[in-house]
Formats: C-alpha cells, structure tokens, sequence
C-alpha cells in the first residue's frame, strides 16, 4: 500500500536513514512516498542523496523527495513524523553551564540538567502545536507521530487541548528489554514481557521466558555475573551497578532510560556529589561528553557517505531492519496489519494504575486498521508508583501549567521542584540569569 510520509526534522541524520531502510525492507510500504522537511539545507541535501541511493540499492520503488517548506511537505500526508529539535544542542549545553554554576547537576533534575530542560521545551512545544496546525490546513486527517522530546510533555499537552487528535508519541527505551535478553543469552523471539509506565520512566513488571517468569534467570545472573560485569561495564549502564541497585529496592527492573543520563538519571541520590557517583559507577557528564561526540561523527560520516559515490549505503547502513518502531506502527495502521506496538497516549481507559487520565503513558498497544487501542497492564508496585507521581508527573504537570499560563512565578516553583534547590534565591537567580541569554529573548519576553 502507497502512503505519504512527511518526515519533519530529517537532518538528524542517522533516525532517517533508519526510517527508509525500514520502509526499503518493509513489502507493504516499499512503494510509499516520503518526503524529507529540514531548515538545514546542507544536512537534509547529505540525508536526501543517501536515501535515494539506499532506495535504489534495494531496488524499491520508494519515492523520495525533499523540501524546506513545511506546509510543503505536510501537503497530502498520511502520516507526519515530528524528529525535529529546535535550536540545537548549543541552547541546551549553554544552559546546562549556567545551571552547574548555580548548583544544579545531573541525577534526577528533569527539567533542568537534563536533555528535556524547561527552556529547551519552550520552544519544543511551540514546534509542535505549530506543526499540528499545519497539519490541520493541510492535512487534517493524518496521524501525527511524536519522536522529539519532550515526549511525555507533548502527548499530554497536544492530547489535552486537541480532543481528537490522531497522535502517537514513540521512544525506543523500551528496547532495553532486549539488551537484557543478550544479556541473559535468551532469545528475543521467545520473551515475553510488559514494560509500563510514562516516557523515560518504564519497568518491566511482567518477564517471561518460553511461558516461565524469568525474573529468576535476572536474580541469578546477578548472584553469579554481575560483579564481574560491573568491573568491564560502560559508567552509567543500564544494567550497572545503579540499575541493579534498584531492582533490589524495588523488586522490579528499570529499563532504558529510566534510570541513565539519557531518561535524566534518576533518582538523584546516587548523584549527590562526585563521590557518590563514583561509588554506583555513574557518570552522567561523560556519558553526554559521548553522546554529543557520536552526534556530531554521524554528521560527519553522513556527509561523507553523500559526498562519496563509492560506498554502498546497504552496507554502511546494513540490510537488516532498524528496532525504531515507527515503520511497524505505520504498517498495522494503514495496512490493517494487526500487531501490539510500545505507544506514548493518553491514560484515558486507565492503562497504567497511578497516572491520571489525562496524562501521558508508555504502554504496549494493539494497532491496526481500527486505530490504536491501549492494552491494560499489571500495577507497578506503589513505591514505584509514589516515585513517579512526586518526581516526574508532578514537574510536568507544573511546566504545563506555567507554558500555559506565561507565568515566571510557575517556572520558579519549577525549579523549586528540582532535588538540587536549596533556596528560592538559588532557583529565581538561576532563572533570571537564564533568561538573559540572547538566544531565549522569545522566552523572556513570553514569561514577563
């Protein structure tokens, strides 16, 4: 089946080589158009010549087009995948300097050290709501696929001010299931599992193992591998020595990046002083050191890929489909091909006990031709569940009422909220010095 994919935000490179793999290797949608929105001319024209090439190497009869203009782009779309950051890495980093001076750091300082920072999703949530009035011009009946963050924060406020919407939030944390299999060295076709929760919060309440709980196959992995483990393992894994620690408080396990620099390591206890760290085997500076390192080396090597007419994009990029879950979704959607995918939605039937119904959650799915229609799943344990209202619903919830409102004081009372605040004088210096930076004049003036 034909469909139209508008891809917002395809200069990121490395997502959107996955997602044309995927459609090149998929029999349903190989014969689908996609076309390719970025501000970026230089890196959407790099992502353009690979995946048309890529395409050809497969021998689909994708079509692959490319534009700047997004009301362009969204134009007759079936489908509408949001991967765009606005601003860059630099917004976040110069922030990040600011908050460190002021005594802020990583470890459970969700809206402040950490890729979803207040001031970066500002401008996140304003891109989003502009994109799905778009949308409503010009493709009304698309479904609208969120894949930038903040996912969390924008299914809960796209989904609350637009009954109706048709929207998906996606993050492939939940992919750490799998990593755990490799771990345990059982075979993924034979697990079954549940891994409920919000965005960046998730864990595994139900594992199982050719029909057996294999919860016991983890314990002793544990008894018997895991200090050996911890001696080779990467600082902030998440299967080290935090992670584990966890699973033992708690009896169930965190997956992805619930716990890691990449979910805003929580909880922060394990992140009080370099010390501390060092003592769980965490280094959440280091891990993004990395992280915006492989960024930019993607960059680099795309633009080398695109420039060079030699290399063969099937196997730079491999012929094996991506874990993204994006192209499946599609899929059971517009080819009524019925399967059970990992959602971000609204709470609205109650899938996750603790949540409100109007607030997001990460659950599995059953997609297809009907829509998407949530799947129930076991509680997660209260001490969980009281972890969750206090340190992630409840910031959200307050960035939502202060985006809503303009309000300066909300966004105090934010920062308030944050682990590492010690005074209302640390928080309002921090924000008025924020503020000042010329990048977030829009913000400043929106906040008066």
């Amino acid at each position: 089946m034909s469909v139209k994919i508008s891809l917002i935000g395809a200069g990121s490179g490395i997502f959107s080589i996955n997602l044309i793999k995927d459609l090149c290797l998929n029999k349903n949608l190989s014969d689908s158009w996609i076309c390719l929105m970025d501000i970026n001319e230089g890196r959407l024209d790099d992502i353009y010549r690979m995946c048309v090439r890529y395409a050809a190497e497969a021998g689909t009869a994708l079509k692959i087009t490319r534009t700047t203009n997004r009301l362009e782009c969204l134009k007759d779309a079936d489908f509408v995948v949001n991967t765009a950051l606005a601003g860059g890495y630099e917004r976040l980093k110069e922030g990040w300097k600011l908050a460190k001076k002021w005594g802020y750091r990583f470890g459970g300082s969700f809206h402040i050290v950490h890729d979803e920072s207040f001031w970066v999703n500002f401008y996140q949530l304003r891109l989003m709501e502009d994109i799905y009035q778009d949308m409503q011009k010009v493709c009304p009946d698309s479904w609208y696929i969120m894949v930038s963050n903040p996912v969390m924060g924008g299914v809960t406020y796209l989904t609350r001010k637009y009954k109706g919407i048709k929207l998906a939030g996606m993050c492939h944390g939940y992919g750490g299931v799998y990593r755990l299999c490799e771990l345990l060295g059982l075979e993924r076709e034979n697990v079954t599992f549940q891994v409920p929760g919000i965005n960046h919060f998730v864990w595994l309440n139900s594992f199982c193992y050719k029909g057996r709980d294999a919860y016991p196959l983890l314990d002793q992995w544990i008894e018997e591998k895991s200090e050996d483990y911890f001696k080779t393992c990467r600082y902030s894994d998440d299967f080290g020595p935090k992670a584990i620690d966890l699973y033992k408080k708690y009896g169930i396990m965190p997956i992805g990046d619930t716990c890691t620099p990449g979910g805003g390591s929580w909880g922060y206890w394990y992140h009080t002083d370099g010390e501390v760290q060092e003592a769980w085997k965490e280094d959440p500076d280091l891990f993004y050191d990395e992280y915006f390192k492989t960024s930019q080396k993607h960059v680099d090597d795309i633009h080398r890929a695109a420039c060079d007419e030699s290399i063969r994009m099937m196997e730079f990029f491999s012929k094996v489909p991506s874990d993204e879950p994006m192209i499946p979704l599609m899929e059971a959607l517009a080819c009524d091909v019925e399967r059970v995918v990992i959602v971000n939605i609204p709470n609205d039937f109650t899938y996750v006990e603790g949540v409100p119904e109007d607030f997001e959650v990460e659950i599995p799915a059953l997609v297809s031709g009907r829509g998407i229609q949530g799947i129930h799943t076991l509680p997660l344990p209260k001490m969980v569940q009281s972890h969750m209202k206090r340190d992630r619903i409840a910031s959200v919830e307050m960035e939502l009422e202060a985006y809503d409102k303009g309000s300066r004081e909300l966004l105090v009372e934010l920062i308030m909220m944050d682990p590492f605040t010690k005074s209302r004088n640390q928080a309002e210096g921090f924000l008025n010095e924020l503020l000042e930076l010329p990048f977030l004049e829009e913000m400043k003036q929106y906040y008066k």
